[in-house]
């Protein structure tokens, strides 16, 4: 089996070089790509919160909550897949608002628990979490790039490590050559 292994670890390696390359050479049209997997994304979950609102058995409370998430999650669905220029804008923030939230969660959860293992370090990464997510929200455009720039970096980067495994795991696969005895053809 690891013989054939390689061959795949090579082919992956080598898509995501390629994807990599495609990524940081046409940044706009990935951010464009990615936006518009954003609203099919939100379009798939406004119409499973909105279906679960009617139809989970759970208290009223959490159905309207359902209800109005995923009408939200529709509308928002509706303008990035009809207006495309603005998709890349509700990306920006849904990703900008996911780091706040996220920063400012990590932050106060780490300074009130003073039992939380490695608390400095939780303090430390909310708190660039939280600038990441400001960053983001006030110049969208230019973060979603250096985004996508990173991405595209690392996904090469992964592509050359993934190359350098399939052929390791090759030349460790690789049959010995066996050694023949020599024939003594001189008599």
């Amino acid at each position: 089996m690891l013989a054939h292994l390689w061959k795949s670890a090579a082919v992956s390696g080598l898509l995501a070089i390629v994807l990599g390359i495609v990524v940081v050479i046409w940044t706009g049209t990935s951010i464009t790509l990615a936006a518009i997997f954003f609203g099919v994304a939100l379009l798939v979950t406004g119409i499973q919160q909105v279906f679960f609102a009617f139809t989970l058995r759970a208290s009223t409370g959490i159905r309207v909550l359902l209800l109005i998430s995923g009408a939200a999650a529709l509308v928002l669905a509706v303008i990035a897949l009809s207006r495309f220029y603005d998709a890349w804008r509700l990306l920006a923030i849904w990703i900008a608002v996911g780091f706040i939230f996220r920063g400012v969660a990590t932050t106060v959860s780490a300074i009130s628990d003073p039992t939380l293992p490695g608390r400095a370090l939780n303090v430390v990464v909310g708190a660039i979490t939280l600038i990441a997510g400001i960053v983001v929200m006030a110049s969208p455009y230019d973060s979603l790039q250096i985004l996508a720039w990173v991405v595209g970096f690392w996904l090469i980067a992964i592509g050359v490590m993934e190359l350098i495994a399939a052929f390791a795991i090759r030349s460790a696969t690789a049959p010995e050559p066996v050694d023949e005895p020599e024939v003594d053809t001189a008599s």
